[in-house]
Protein backbone atom coordinates (compact mmCIF):
# COMPACT_ATOMS: atom_id res chain seq x y z
CA UNK A 1 0.00 0.00 0.00
CA UNK A 2 2.76 2.38 0.99
CA UNK A 3 4.73 1.46 -2.12
CA UNK A 4 1.70 2.11 -4.38
CA UNK A 5 1.04 5.41 -2.64
CA UNK A 6 4.68 6.44 -3.01
CA UNK A 7 4.59 5.48 -6.69
CA UNK A 8 1.45 7.61 -7.18
CA UNK A 9 3.02 10.62 -5.47
CA UNK A 10 6.18 10.34 -7.54
CA UNK A 11 4.13 10.00 -10.70
CA UNK A 12 2.12 13.13 -9.88
CA UNK A 13 5.31 15.07 -9.13
CA UNK A 14 6.91 13.98 -12.39
CA UNK A 15 3.86 14.91 -14.43
CA UNK A 16 3.59 18.26 -12.64
CA UNK A 17 7.28 18.98 -13.25
CA UNK A 18 6.89 18.04 -16.91
CA UNK A 19 3.99 20.39 -17.50
CA UNK A 20 5.60 23.19 -15.48
CA UNK A 21 8.74 22.87 -17.59
CA UNK A 22 6.74 22.78 -20.81
CA UNK A 23 4.76 25.85 -19.81
CA UNK A 24 7.90 27.75 -18.79
CA UNK A 25 9.50 26.90 -22.10
CA UNK A 26 6.44 28.09 -23.96
CA UNK A 27 4.85 24.70 -24.57
CA UNK A 28 1.69 25.83 -22.78
CA UNK A 29 -0.16 29.09 -23.29
CA UNK A 30 2.25 31.30 -21.32
CA UNK A 31 5.73 32.63 -22.11
CA UNK A 32 7.93 33.66 -19.19
CA UNK A 33 10.11 36.76 -19.46
CA UNK A 34 12.48 37.61 -16.62
CA UNK A 35 13.02 41.13 -15.29
CA UNK A 36 16.39 41.63 -13.59
CA UNK A 37 15.90 45.05 -11.96
CA UNK A 38 17.22 47.44 -9.31
CA UNK A 39 14.22 47.36 -6.97
CA UNK A 40 16.41 48.10 -3.93
CA UNK A 41 19.92 49.51 -3.57
CA UNK A 42 21.20 52.93 -4.56
CA UNK A 43 19.18 53.28 -7.80
CA UNK A 44 15.62 52.33 -6.79
CA UNK A 45 13.94 54.73 -9.24
CA UNK A 46 15.78 53.05 -12.10
CA UNK A 47 14.42 49.64 -11.14
CA UNK A 48 10.97 51.03 -10.37
CA UNK A 49 10.60 52.61 -13.80
CA UNK A 50 11.87 49.50 -15.55
CA UNK A 51 9.46 47.30 -13.59
CA UNK A 52 6.50 49.63 -14.14
CA UNK A 53 7.13 49.87 -17.89
CA UNK A 54 7.47 46.08 -18.27
CA UNK A 55 4.28 45.49 -16.30
CA UNK A 56 2.39 48.04 -18.38
CA UNK A 57 3.60 46.42 -21.59
CA UNK A 58 2.63 42.90 -20.52
CA UNK A 59 -0.83 44.04 -19.37
CA UNK A 60 -1.43 45.77 -22.69
CA UNK A 61 -0.34 42.70 -24.66
CA UNK A 62 -2.35 40.26 -22.53
CA UNK A 63 -5.47 42.44 -22.51
CA UNK A 64 -5.33 42.38 -26.30
CA UNK A 65 -5.26 38.56 -26.29
CA UNK A 66 -1.52 37.92 -26.13
CA UNK A 67 0.97 37.49 -28.96
CA UNK A 68 0.52 35.29 -32.01
CA UNK A 69 3.33 32.86 -32.74
CA UNK A 70 2.77 30.58 -35.68
CA UNK A 71 -1.00 30.85 -35.40
CA UNK A 72 -1.12 30.18 -31.65
CA UNK A 73 -1.83 32.83 -29.02
CA UNK A 74 0.43 33.13 -25.95
CA UNK A 75 0.08 35.26 -22.85
CA UNK A 76 3.19 36.86 -21.36
CA UNK A 77 4.22 36.33 -17.73
CA UNK A 78 6.81 38.43 -15.93
CA UNK A 79 9.15 36.94 -13.35
CA UNK A 80 10.78 39.81 -11.45
CA UNK A 81 14.00 39.52 -9.46
CA UNK A 82 15.64 42.31 -7.45
CA UNK A 83 19.38 42.68 -8.14
CA UNK A 84 19.97 45.33 -5.44
CA UNK A 85 21.88 47.37 -8.06
CA UNK A 86 25.03 45.32 -7.41
CA UNK A 87 27.18 43.05 -9.54
CA UNK A 88 26.69 40.11 -7.18
CA UNK A 89 22.94 40.66 -6.96
CA UNK A 90 22.60 40.93 -10.75
CA UNK A 91 24.53 37.70 -11.39
CA UNK A 92 22.53 35.89 -8.71
CA UNK A 93 19.22 37.15 -10.09
CA UNK A 94 20.22 36.08 -13.61
CA UNK A 95 21.13 32.60 -12.39
CA UNK A 96 17.82 32.23 -10.57
CA UNK A 97 15.71 33.50 -13.46
CA UNK A 98 17.43 31.25 -15.99
CA UNK A 99 18.12 28.08 -14.01
CA UNK A 100 15.18 28.00 -11.59
CA UNK A 101 12.40 30.08 -13.18
CA UNK A 102 13.08 28.78 -16.71
CA UNK A 103 12.50 32.09 -18.44
CA UNK A 104 12.80 32.28 -22.22
CA UNK A 105 14.45 35.73 -22.22
CA UNK A 106 15.69 38.28 -19.69
CA UNK A 107 15.21 42.06 -19.71
CA UNK A 108 17.75 43.94 -17.56
CA UNK A 109 19.76 44.71 -15.58
CA UNK A 110 19.93 48.43 -16.34
CA UNK A 111 23.15 50.04 -14.96
CA UNK A 112 26.37 48.72 -16.43
CA UNK A 113 27.86 47.58 -13.13
CA UNK A 114 24.98 45.08 -12.93
CA UNK A 115 24.47 44.39 -16.65
CA UNK A 116 28.06 43.35 -17.34
CA UNK A 117 28.15 40.43 -14.84
CA UNK A 118 24.54 39.43 -15.58
CA UNK A 119 25.42 39.37 -19.27
CA UNK A 120 28.20 36.91 -18.57
CA UNK A 121 25.73 34.60 -16.81
CA UNK A 122 23.15 34.88 -19.60
CA UNK A 123 25.74 34.22 -22.29
CA UNK A 124 27.22 31.23 -20.46
CA UNK A 125 23.75 29.75 -19.91
CA UNK A 126 22.75 30.54 -23.51
CA UNK A 127 19.69 32.62 -22.67
CA UNK A 128 18.86 35.81 -24.60
CA UNK A 129 19.23 38.98 -22.53
CA UNK A 130 18.64 42.62 -23.40
CA UNK A 131 19.70 45.53 -21.19
CA UNK A 132 17.46 48.57 -21.50
CA UNK A 133 20.00 51.08 -20.14
CA UNK A 134 23.60 49.78 -20.06
CA UNK A 135 25.92 51.71 -22.38
CA UNK A 136 29.22 50.04 -21.42
CA UNK A 137 30.59 48.00 -24.38
CA UNK A 138 31.52 45.06 -22.12
CA UNK A 139 27.85 44.22 -21.55
CA UNK A 140 27.58 42.73 -25.05
CA UNK A 141 31.20 42.36 -26.17
CA UNK A 142 31.80 38.85 -27.56
CA UNK A 143 28.50 37.72 -26.03
CA UNK A 144 26.19 36.56 -28.84
CA UNK A 145 23.30 36.02 -26.40
CA UNK A 146 23.33 39.57 -25.03
CA UNK A 147 21.77 42.69 -26.58
CA UNK A 148 20.96 46.24 -25.51
CA UNK A 149 18.46 48.99 -26.36
CA UNK A 150 20.63 52.14 -25.82
CA UNK A 151 23.59 53.51 -27.74
CA UNK A 152 27.15 52.83 -26.49
CA UNK A 153 29.61 54.99 -24.56
CA UNK A 154 32.15 55.02 -27.43
CA UNK A 155 29.39 56.86 -29.35
CA UNK A 156 28.13 58.97 -26.42
CA UNK A 157 31.58 60.22 -25.39
CA UNK A 158 32.31 61.90 -28.75
CA UNK A 159 28.72 63.23 -28.90
CA UNK A 160 29.25 65.14 -25.63
CA UNK A 161 32.76 66.28 -26.60
CA UNK A 162 31.61 67.57 -29.99
CA UNK A 163 28.58 69.33 -28.55
CA UNK A 164 30.50 71.03 -25.72
CA UNK A 165 33.19 72.21 -28.14
CA UNK A 166 30.63 73.75 -30.48
CA UNK A 167 28.15 75.06 -27.91
CA UNK A 168 30.63 76.71 -25.54
CA UNK A 169 33.47 77.43 -27.99
CA UNK A 170 36.03 75.89 -25.64
CA UNK A 171 39.21 73.86 -25.99
CA UNK A 172 39.90 72.57 -22.46
CA UNK A 173 37.88 70.27 -20.23
CA UNK A 174 37.92 68.48 -16.89
CA UNK A 175 36.27 65.21 -15.88
CA UNK A 176 34.95 64.00 -12.51
CA UNK A 177 33.82 60.37 -12.26
CA UNK A 178 33.35 57.31 -10.04
CA UNK A 179 36.34 55.07 -10.73
CA UNK A 180 34.75 52.08 -8.98
CA UNK A 181 31.71 51.87 -11.29
CA UNK A 182 31.80 50.46 -14.84
CA UNK A 183 29.51 53.03 -16.45
CA UNK A 184 31.05 56.36 -15.36
CA UNK A 185 34.61 55.06 -15.64
CA UNK A 186 34.07 53.79 -19.18
CA UNK A 187 32.29 56.93 -20.33
CA UNK A 188 34.91 59.19 -18.72
CA UNK A 189 37.61 57.36 -20.69
CA UNK A 190 35.63 57.66 -23.93
CA UNK A 191 35.03 61.38 -23.41
CA UNK A 192 38.72 62.01 -22.66
CA UNK A 193 39.79 60.16 -25.80
CA UNK A 194 37.29 62.07 -27.93
CA UNK A 195 38.20 65.44 -26.39
CA UNK A 196 41.93 64.98 -26.91
CA UNK A 197 41.31 63.88 -30.47
CA UNK A 198 39.58 67.23 -31.02
CA UNK A 199 41.90 69.47 -29.03
CA UNK A 200 45.18 67.62 -28.60
CA UNK A 201 46.95 65.71 -25.85
CA UNK A 202 46.72 67.37 -22.46
CA UNK A 203 43.55 69.34 -23.28
CA UNK A 204 41.74 67.44 -20.49
CA UNK A 205 43.36 69.40 -17.70
CA UNK A 206 42.06 67.36 -14.76
CA UNK A 207 40.81 63.76 -14.80
CA UNK A 208 39.52 63.47 -11.24
CA UNK A 209 37.95 60.39 -9.66
CA UNK A 210 36.19 59.28 -6.50
CA UNK A 211 34.74 56.02 -5.16
CA UNK A 212 31.13 54.87 -5.00
CA UNK A 213 29.42 56.24 -1.91
CA UNK A 214 31.63 59.33 -1.54
CA UNK A 215 29.71 62.52 -0.79
CA UNK A 216 32.48 65.09 -0.40
CA UNK A 217 34.00 66.15 -3.73
CA UNK A 218 35.57 69.39 -2.53
CA UNK A 219 39.18 68.25 -3.04
CA UNK A 220 38.57 67.13 -6.62
CA UNK A 221 36.49 70.20 -7.46
CA UNK A 222 39.13 72.52 -6.01
CA UNK A 223 41.72 70.94 -8.31
CA UNK A 224 39.35 71.28 -11.25
CA UNK A 225 38.69 74.95 -10.49
CA UNK A 226 42.41 75.68 -10.10
CA UNK A 227 43.20 74.07 -13.47
CA UNK A 228 41.30 76.74 -15.37
CA UNK A 229 39.42 74.29 -17.58
CA UNK A 230 36.42 75.65 -19.47
CA UNK A 231 33.87 72.83 -19.08
CA UNK A 232 33.31 69.99 -16.62
CA UNK A 233 31.97 66.60 -17.68
CA UNK A 234 30.60 64.34 -14.94
CA UNK A 235 28.89 61.12 -16.14
CA UNK A 236 27.31 60.27 -12.79
CA UNK A 237 23.92 58.89 -11.75
CA UNK A 238 20.99 61.17 -10.96
CA UNK A 239 21.34 60.83 -7.17
CA UNK A 240 25.01 61.89 -7.23
CA UNK A 241 24.78 64.83 -9.62
CA UNK A 242 23.06 67.27 -7.19
CA UNK A 243 25.88 66.85 -4.65
CA UNK A 244 28.56 67.46 -7.27
CA UNK A 245 26.83 70.47 -8.84
CA UNK A 246 25.95 72.16 -5.54
CA UNK A 247 29.48 71.72 -4.18
CA UNK A 248 30.91 73.12 -7.43
CA UNK A 249 28.73 76.20 -7.07
CA UNK A 250 29.68 76.58 -3.40
CA UNK A 251 33.31 76.77 -4.55
CA UNK A 252 32.43 79.53 -6.98
CA UNK A 253 32.80 77.47 -10.15
CA UNK A 254 30.95 79.11 -13.01
CA UNK A 255 31.97 76.88 -15.94
CA UNK A 256 29.36 74.78 -17.80
CA UNK A 257 28.76 71.33 -16.31
CA UNK A 258 27.70 68.59 -18.72
CA UNK A 259 26.37 65.12 -18.03
CA UNK A 260 25.32 61.92 -19.74
CA UNK A 261 22.28 59.67 -20.04
CA UNK A 262 22.49 58.75 -16.35
CA UNK A 263 21.22 62.27 -15.62
CA UNK A 264 17.91 61.51 -17.37
CA UNK A 265 15.83 60.35 -14.42
CA UNK A 266 13.04 62.79 -13.44
CA UNK A 267 14.32 62.59 -9.85
CA UNK A 268 17.26 64.74 -10.92
CA UNK A 269 14.96 67.73 -11.35
CA UNK A 270 13.57 67.40 -7.84
CA UNK A 271 16.95 66.73 -6.22
CA UNK A 272 19.04 69.31 -8.06
CA UNK A 273 16.60 72.19 -8.47
CA UNK A 274 18.03 75.53 -9.60
CA UNK A 275 21.61 74.26 -9.33
CA UNK A 276 21.12 72.23 -12.53
CA UNK A 277 19.21 74.91 -14.42
CA UNK A 278 20.71 75.42 -17.88
CA UNK A 279 22.87 72.29 -17.77
CA UNK A 280 23.13 69.93 -20.74
CA UNK A 281 23.38 66.14 -20.99
CA UNK A 282 23.16 63.46 -23.65
CA UNK A 283 20.42 60.85 -23.49
CA UNK A 284 18.14 58.49 -25.40
CA UNK A 285 14.78 60.25 -25.46
CA UNK A 286 13.02 63.27 -24.02
CA UNK A 287 9.39 63.36 -22.95
CA UNK A 288 8.77 67.04 -23.58
CA UNK A 289 7.41 67.54 -27.09
CA UNK A 290 7.08 63.81 -27.79
CA UNK A 291 4.57 62.68 -30.42
CA UNK A 292 3.00 59.48 -31.68
CA UNK A 293 3.70 56.21 -29.89
CA UNK A 294 6.22 57.91 -27.60
CA UNK A 295 3.63 60.38 -26.34
CA UNK A 296 1.07 57.59 -25.92
CA UNK A 297 3.51 55.71 -23.70
CA UNK A 298 4.32 58.80 -21.65
CA UNK A 299 0.66 59.63 -21.12
CA UNK A 300 -0.20 56.06 -20.09
CA UNK A 301 2.74 55.86 -17.71
CA UNK A 302 1.97 59.24 -16.14
CA UNK A 303 -1.69 58.32 -15.69
CA UNK A 304 -0.78 55.02 -14.03
CA UNK A 305 2.12 56.14 -11.83
CA UNK A 306 1.81 59.89 -11.38
CA UNK A 307 5.06 61.10 -12.94
CA UNK A 308 6.72 61.49 -16.33
CA UNK A 309 8.83 58.42 -17.18
CA UNK A 310 12.57 58.76 -17.65
CA UNK A 311 14.67 57.18 -20.36
CA UNK A 312 15.05 53.83 -18.56
CA UNK A 313 11.26 53.35 -18.63
CA UNK A 314 11.05 54.15 -22.33
CA UNK A 315 14.02 51.90 -23.09
CA UNK A 316 12.43 49.07 -21.10
CA UNK A 317 9.28 49.43 -23.20
CA UNK A 318 11.42 49.16 -26.34
CA UNK A 319 13.26 46.16 -24.88
CA UNK A 320 9.98 44.37 -24.24
CA UNK A 321 8.88 45.16 -27.79
CA UNK A 322 12.15 43.75 -29.14
CA UNK A 323 11.79 40.52 -27.14
CA UNK A 324 8.21 40.15 -28.33
CA UNK A 325 9.24 40.72 -31.95
CA UNK A 326 12.01 38.14 -31.57
CA UNK A 327 9.48 35.60 -30.21
CA UNK A 328 7.20 36.26 -33.17
CA UNK A 329 10.15 35.89 -35.53
CA UNK A 330 10.59 32.33 -34.26
CA UNK A 331 7.42 31.21 -35.99
CA UNK A 332 6.83 28.52 -33.37
CA UNK A 333 7.34 27.78 -29.68
CA UNK A 334 8.35 24.14 -29.24
CA UNK A 335 8.28 23.86 -25.45
CA UNK A 336 11.97 22.92 -25.42
CA UNK A 337 13.90 25.58 -23.46
CA UNK A 338 17.15 25.16 -25.36
CA UNK A 339 15.53 25.30 -28.80
CA UNK A 340 13.22 28.20 -27.96
CA UNK A 341 15.92 30.31 -26.34
CA UNK A 342 18.12 29.78 -29.39
CA UNK A 343 15.26 30.73 -31.70
CA UNK A 344 14.56 33.94 -29.75
CA UNK A 345 18.25 34.89 -29.76
CA UNK A 346 18.36 34.42 -33.52
CA UNK A 347 15.11 36.33 -33.87
CA UNK A 348 16.52 39.25 -31.91
CA UNK A 349 19.72 39.36 -33.95
CA UNK A 350 17.73 39.44 -37.19
CA UNK A 351 15.67 42.54 -36.29
CA UNK A 352 16.20 45.40 -38.74
CA UNK A 353 14.76 48.92 -38.78
CA UNK A 354 13.03 48.47 -35.44
CA UNK A 355 10.84 51.51 -34.81
CA UNK A 356 10.90 52.01 -31.05
CA UNK A 357 9.64 54.84 -28.89
CA UNK A 358 13.29 55.87 -28.29
CA UNK A 359 14.09 55.83 -32.00
CA UNK A 360 14.83 53.57 -34.91
CA UNK A 361 17.47 50.88 -34.48
CA UNK A 362 19.16 47.91 -36.12
CA UNK A 363 21.43 45.54 -34.21
CA UNK A 364 25.04 45.10 -35.25
CA UNK A 365 27.09 41.91 -34.86
CA UNK A 366 27.70 42.66 -31.14
CA UNK A 367 23.98 43.01 -30.35
CA UNK A 368 24.27 46.80 -30.13
CA UNK A 369 21.75 49.14 -31.77
CA UNK A 370 22.74 51.82 -34.25
CA UNK A 371 20.69 54.86 -33.17
CA UNK A 372 20.77 58.59 -32.45
CA UNK A 373 21.42 60.49 -29.23
CA UNK A 374 19.49 63.50 -27.93
CA UNK A 375 21.11 66.52 -26.27
CA UNK A 376 18.87 67.79 -23.48
CA UNK A 377 18.96 71.10 -21.65
CA UNK A 378 17.34 71.64 -18.27
CA UNK A 379 15.06 74.66 -18.70
CA UNK A 380 12.64 75.92 -16.07
CA UNK A 381 12.80 72.62 -14.24
CA UNK A 382 12.12 70.49 -17.33
CA UNK A 383 14.12 68.32 -19.73
CA UNK A 384 13.98 70.04 -23.14
CA UNK A 385 15.31 68.55 -26.38
CA UNK A 386 18.05 70.89 -27.63
CA UNK A 387 19.95 68.99 -30.32
CA UNK A 388 20.43 65.54 -31.85
CA UNK A 389 23.48 63.53 -32.90
CA UNK A 390 23.27 60.46 -35.14
CA UNK A 391 25.88 57.89 -36.22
Amino acid sequence: MKIKMLFSIVSVLLVTAFFASACAAGGGDTIKIGINAEITGDKPKVGEQSKFAAEMYVKEINDAGGIDVGGKSYKLELVIEDNNATAEGAAGAANKLISQNNILAMVGPNPSNAAVPAGEVANNLETPMISPWSTNPNTTLNRPWVFRAPFLDPFQGPVVANFATKQFNVTSACVLFDIASDYPKGLADNFKTAWEKLHGAGSVLQFESFTTGDQDFSAQLTSIKSSGCEVLFTPQYYQEVPLIVSQAKDLGMDIPIMGSDSWGDPQLLALCGNDCEGAFFSTHYVANGATGATKDFIDKYNAAHGYIPGDVAALTWDSMMIVTQAIKNCGTITGNLTEDRTCIRDGMASIEDFDGITGNMTFDEQGDPIKCAVIVQIQNGEFIAFDQACP
